[in-house]
């Protein structure tokens, strides 16, 4: 009895490890994969109450293990961050102690996928949304099982992994009671099959359009010296070093990462005709970021994407939209205001921008026709996501919907120090890039800078021997101008809906006019 007792203190830990092990720095994806089965026969015949705190422990763990990075901002923000985010572990654990009781197997196998996948929707969008590190995201680098998300969105490669999990664990208890017709396994394998199969045909894919080719800067600036006056003219130097180097490769469009401007970039005259002057003299549009302060609104400061054109005038910017909590903004002021005394670095206060900004810009162009050769001009459309908007699905979406053919993620993740945040947060933009077909180019301060393809592929990016975080430098890549309109940019989160519909619903009939015995 004791000897039982002791496995099933054992068994939640274990679930949170085998979880933390399958995201980044680990990258044991197959993991996730099994992840949840040690979870599942540690609430099984457990009252809804047991199972709900067994769930919400192994939410904790696995939050402290993959989000730990957050207490280089503030450590009272993580924990609250932590409780909050465990406590979708927590209802999974209570939605599966009332589903485990329905006999049918093919129900348990559609059912406790469903009430995850619900799960990560409203925990992407309830209150400021925070969709990070979700379970499809441990997914990112094995590329025919993500390729579903251009249907689906991310919550389908959750809905994947966890319907393996699920079978998993009745295929277990059937191999104890010497059951070997396997349905869970077979119906699992089956629709793995059909996932990978046309994975597999996405990944063949041949993406055409225009090409473009466009710079990425990577500046490496300490998160400590960002902001100090005194190292001011050593950033721009180098951002206007690292810029001239990848102008002699004639790049169309160069980017730099969020708040790369050492300042307020409109507001202040040395930065505005550094910046412009550069752009002209390079002949290049520049898209920086900087942040803004709005002169005909007491006390609005944005966080931007500010775009130079070639003649060194501002053809465009866009006001970040998604804020951070307990980075740029405090959530709840009048109740979490404490957090600000416990910030190793003063918390911001942002405003969200509203609109939803589609950059232009024209790229040149020769072809024969005969004798003579035509000059061509077309123009290519992109649009930002700042920081950590990328892990928005929604977000991307809209833009791509407005015209936008390739994504551009600009993002500071030196805040969070040589950990995993960077590796975490590039997973993300996998998914943006494969679920609307479009490119994703990252140029973060640090790292992670990258191109990622239509397919999610990584294909390039700025790296050293040392890695592709905290290194400087640029990177150039081509990419390929996008208009394919995928079912998920069309129809957003459907099928995610449909999984609250099936999970809650069920839930709600088989509930009616039942007690539980807590």
């Amino acid at each position: 009895m004791l000897r039982t007792i002791k496995l099933k203190t054992f068994l939640p830990v274990l679930s949170a490890a085998l979880l933390v092990l399958s995201f980044p720095d680990f990258n044991f994806e197959f993991l996730a994969w099994i992840g949840f089965v040690p979870l599942f026969f540690a609430i099984e015949n457990k009252k809804p109450v047991k199972a709900f705190v067994i769930s919400y422990i192994t939410g904790i763990i696995f939050f402290l293990g993959t989000i730990y990075w957050l207490i280089h901002v503030t450590l009272p923000g993580m924990l609250i961050v932590v409780l909050y985010l465990a406590l979708y572990f927590g209802l999974f654990g209570l939605a599966c102690s009332h589903y485990f009781k329905t006999p049918k197997t093919y129900m348990l196998l559609l059912l406790v996928p469903s009430v995850w996948t619900a799960l990560e929707l409203v925990r992407s969008h309830f209150i400021t949304g925070f969709g990070w590190n979700l379970l499809g995201y441990s997914q990112s680098f094995t590329l025919p099982v993500i390729q579903i998300a251009d249907l689906t969105g991310p919550y389908g490669v959750s809905f994947l992994v966890m319907l393996v999990n699920i079978a998993v664990y009745i295929t277990i208890k059937e191999l104890r009671k010497k059951n070997y017709y396997l349905k869970a396994a077979a119906i699992a394998l089956l629709v793995v099959f059909a996932a990978l199969y046309y994975g597999t045909m996405r990944v063949r894919n041949v993406f055409t359009g225009e090409k473009v080719f466009v710079a990425v800067v990577q500046g490496n600036i300490p998160q400590v010296k960002k902001w100090d006056p005194s190292f001011r003219e050593t950033i721009m130097n180098k951002y206007e070093r690292l810029t001239r180097e990848a102008a002699l490769r004639h790049p169309e469009l160069i980017i730099w990462p969020e708040t790369s401007v050492p300042g307020f970039m409109e507001s202040e005259p040395d930065l505005f005709d550094r910046v412009t002057s550069l752009a002209r003299e390079i002949k290049i549009p520049i898209l920086a970021g900087s942040p803004r302060e709005d002169p005909a609104i007491k006390d609005a400061y944005y966080n931007s994407a500010i775009f130079i054109d070639e003649n060194g005038k501002i053809a465009g910017r866009y006001d970040k939209s998604h804020l951070v909590p307990f980075g740029e903004y405090v959530p709840l002021r009048a109740l979490l205001s404490f957090v600000e005394n416990f910030a190793p670095s003063p918390i911001g206060d942002f405003s969200a921008g509203k609109n939803y900004t589609v950059f232009d810009f024209f790229i040149k162009r020769s072809a024969k026709d005969k004798d003579r050769t035509l000059h061509l001009i077309k123009k290519a459309r992109f649009s930002a996501l700042i920081c950590f908007e990328d892990i928005f699905p929604d977000l991307a979406r809209r833009f791509v919907s407005a015209g936008a053919n390739f994504l551009v993620n600009i993002t500071n993740d030196a805040w969070f120090g040589k950990t995993c945040a960077a590796y975490q947060h590039a997973q993300s933009s996998v998914f943006r890039a494969v679920e609307n077909r479009v490119n994703v180019v990252r140029a973060a301060n640090t790292g992670v800078s990258c191109f990622i393809d239509q397919k999610g592929a990584m294909v390039g990016g700025v790296g050293s021997e040392k890695g592709s975080t905290f290194v400087e430098g640029y990177a150039i890549r081509e990419i390929t101008l996008t208009k394919t309109r995928t079912f998920y940019n069309v129809y957003g989160d459907l099928f995610a809906y449909i999984c609250v519909f099936i999970a809650f619903g069920y839930f709600l009939i088989t509930l009616r006019g039942k007690k539980w015995n807590v």
